[in-house]
């Protein structure tokens, strides 16, 4: 069995130590601005980018109804002398103020030589702030202040929005974070409990957590049993039981019994810190998708400029005035400026992340995120993944005139002192059914056997298959044969050297595992299982789900050559696992997806963490990556559909027809495609799993 996962301490360090050096020598985090900084950057610019909007809001207002275009446009006449001026000082603080943080930006994207969303919205604000200006001061033409404001009005809106999204990801980690106590009750030699500063707590140290509190670090248990709610860290509403050698996760709430646990990991290498650094991880990779957008950004740059100047040349060709060519050539400019663009990317983006945090996913890497639309085959690692990860008890057969349940309760009692991973099985069985445990004394372990005692006068021995073949003991073995041939571990109950019975016991599947098969299925996905257990145990489990191809006896450094060989086969895989052994194989496949909120989350190799152990979440990855994905591209289509559209006509394909695109209807139809984008991203909230 694949039980070694991680049993020695050693293991553990090694891998955290791993981690460290692996961080000391890349360096992949720049931490110098982000870990500490990062989340106050972003909080900074939340604020920053809200304050300029409504400022800017409650400017907008008189310069776009002090436009004469504007009052046209509604048929009222509100014009005074000298009203211009005003609206020229109002436009002035919007381009200075509002506009600054595009002005800024585009000089770093003109700098390095790749034009992108900043330099078009720069462009068009520039553009119809200075036309304006030369308009009031005698250039013969019409001002387009109003342009200019709701312009500069929605691109902040774009950008509050986008930074709000990735502030409150963060943000809600942080409140995690945040809701950790600061102190802890020691327990000291000589067993008083003293409180002390989180920060002053050793690896090692023993605390005492009462019920209601929360656990301070991540420990194991050593004393008490109780009910832990892991809500909050895993998803998982229902509270866990948790008992002597249970691990704990620091945050977690401690229901009901008192526990003393044992710290294993101070706060920089917790459970919680880590999924806090994954996920300003997957803030800073940023996604294909705003790639995408930057590039049609580029693009209708270019397009942008050179359709202007086409514009001008034919206008001035036909002989129009240089003041119409220059309106023409000015309204090309600024329509070229998708409002919408700004925000078709980070509003689907923010939705899709927080519905990902919502089912149970981590989106570490959003490039393979977006990749998992596109997925033909999972490979699962058997243990802990598909199945439990502990030993249970499958069978019992009674022999003679005993009932199963009695069967059980002797067997049990004679286990209860064994740290066996057979006798936890059996105790949990015995536990789960409400027997009693019996009295029983002389206990006695007969080497490389099994155990005895003697309980009600008899004498109860719980032996291997080995001890009963070689005391020649006969009985009906159809069963065990079975039973051996899943590659199930069976032991045998004697009482007074009579058999009375047999117990089969074997690592338990998953409820959820046979449903998530059923489903892949209907997608068209292969299941395929890649275990390093025996044959016999895997077909018995492939069998019962119903998996498409099993690989077994895999020995861990060679999970990810498979990977590799299925890859092979022209199919983009997923790979899900749970342990340290998996880490090669989940980098090597199109998406590494670790299962479980265990703390040897194969944390540099996955791109996406499920947060809890269920199976079932890989099957939300699948759906909401398409979903994201198609959103994404509607929201495309919308913000850049609306410029294939109003550009000719502004730049006055038209003219000869009499159709020209005025300015201010413009602007109604870019709005439209903006709240168009906006509401389309809001949509994606209705996700199911299906």
């Amino acid at each position: 069995m694949k039980h070694q996962k991680s049993n020695s301490h050693h293991e553990h360090a090694e891998h955290r130590e791993h981690h460290h050096n692996h961080q000391k020598n890349n360096e992949p985090h720049d931490h110098s601005n982000h870990d500490h900084g990062g989340h106050d950057h972003h909080a900074h610019m939340v604020t920053d980018f809200r304050n300029k909007f409504f400022i800017i809001l409650i400017f907008t207002i008189p310069i776009v109804l002090l436009s004469p275009m504007i009052q046209s446009f509604i048929g009222v006449d509100w014009q005074f002398t000298g009203d211009i001026y005003i609206v020229a000082a109002l436009s002035t603080f919007v381009y200075f103020y509002g506009g600054w943080p595009f002005i800024k930006g585009a000089y770093d994207e003109l700098k390095n030589k790749e034009p992108a969303m900043m330099t078009l919205i720069a462009m068009a604000i520039s553009v119809a702030y200075f036309y304006s200006m030369a308009v009031v001061f005698g250039f013969n033409g019409e001002e387009i202040f109003w342009e200019l404001a709701t312009l500069v009005l929605i691109m902040l809106l774009g950008h509050w929005i986008e930074m709000r999204s990735i502030n409150n990801a963060s943000k809600a980690l942080e409140s995690l974070a945040s809701l950790m106590p600061d102190t802890a009750n020691r327990i000291s030699e000589n067993g008083e409990t003293e409180e002390v500063q989180i920060d002053d707590i050793k690896a090692g140290d023993l605390l005492l957590v009462k019920p209601g509190e929360k656990m301070p670090l991540d420990g194991k248990i050593v004393k008490g049993k109780s009910q832990v709610d892991e809500s909050m860290l895993t998803g998982e509403s229902v509270p866990v039981t948790k008992s002597v050698d249970d691990e704990v996760i620091g945050g977690s709430i401690n229901r009901e019994g008192s526990l003393t646990i044992e710290v294993e990991k101070l706060m920089n290498e917790s459970y919680l810190t880590q999924v806090i650094d994954m996920v300003k991880e997957s803030q800073r990779t940023k996604s294909k998708t705003q790639d995408v957008t930057n590039k049609a950004a580029k693009w209708l740059f270019y397009i942008a400029v050179a359709a202007g100047i086409i514009t001008f040349i034919v206008w001035i060709s036909v002989g129009a005035t240089v003041d119409a060519s220059i309106m023409r050539l000015v309204t090309v400019l600024v329509i070229a400026c998708p409002h919408a663009l700004g925000l078709a990317a980070p509003l689907v983006i923010s939705v899709s992340t927080s519905l990902a945090a919502k089912h149970g996913l981590l989106i570490r890497k959003r490039p393979q995120f977006e990749k998992a639309r596109k997925i033909d085959a999972v490979i699962f690692d058997k243990t802990g993944t598909l199945t439990e990860g502990k030993f249970g008890v499958t069978d019992i057969q009674a022999f003679d005139n005993m009932d199963e349940n009695t069967l059980l309760s002797y067997a049990a009692t004679v286990e209860n002192d064994s740290e066996h991973p057979i006798a936890t099985g059996i105790l949990n069985e015995t536990k789960s059914k409400g027997l009693e445990l019996l009295e029983m004394t002389d206990f006695n372990s007969i080497t490389g056997v099994g155990i005895e005692g003697v309980i009600d006068d008899k004498q109860v021995k719980v032996v291997s298959p080995g001890y009963v073949r070689k005391q020649n003991i006969n009985f009906d073995d159809k069963n065990f044969n079975k039973w051996s041939e899943q590659g199930k571990t069976v032991v045998f109950l004697l009482v007074d050297e009579e058999l009375a019975g047999a117990i089969a016991l074997a690592d338990k599947i998953k409820e959820s595992s046979k449903q998530t098969i059923e489903q892949l299925h209907k997608r068209n996905i292969k299941a395929i299982m890649l275990t390093g257990d025996n044959q016999k145990v895997a077909n018995y489990v492939a069998e019962q789900i119903g998996i498409d191809e099993v690989y077994a006896e895999v020995m861990p450094d060679e999970k990810a050559g498979k990977v590799t060989e299925i890859q092979a086969r022209g199919l983009v895989v997923a790979m899900t696992g749970d342990g340290i052994n998996d880490a090669p194989a989940l980098t090597k496949a199109d998406v590494g997806i670790a299962v479980g909120a265990g703390t040897d989350i194969a944390m540099d190799s996955a791109d996406i963490v499920l947060v809890d152990s269920n199976p079932k979440d890989i099957l939300a990855i699948f759906s909401l990556s398409k979903r994201t994905y198609n959103k994404l591209v509607q929201n495309l289509i919308w913000a850049t559909g609306y410029n294939v559209v109003a550009l000719p006509l502004a730049a006055g394909v038209l003219a000869p027809w009499g159709i020209l695109l005025s300015p201010a209807v413009g602007a109604i139809l870019m709005s439209l495609s903006t709240i168009i984008v906006a509401i389309n991203a809001q949509l994606l909230h209705r996700f199911e799993v299906e």
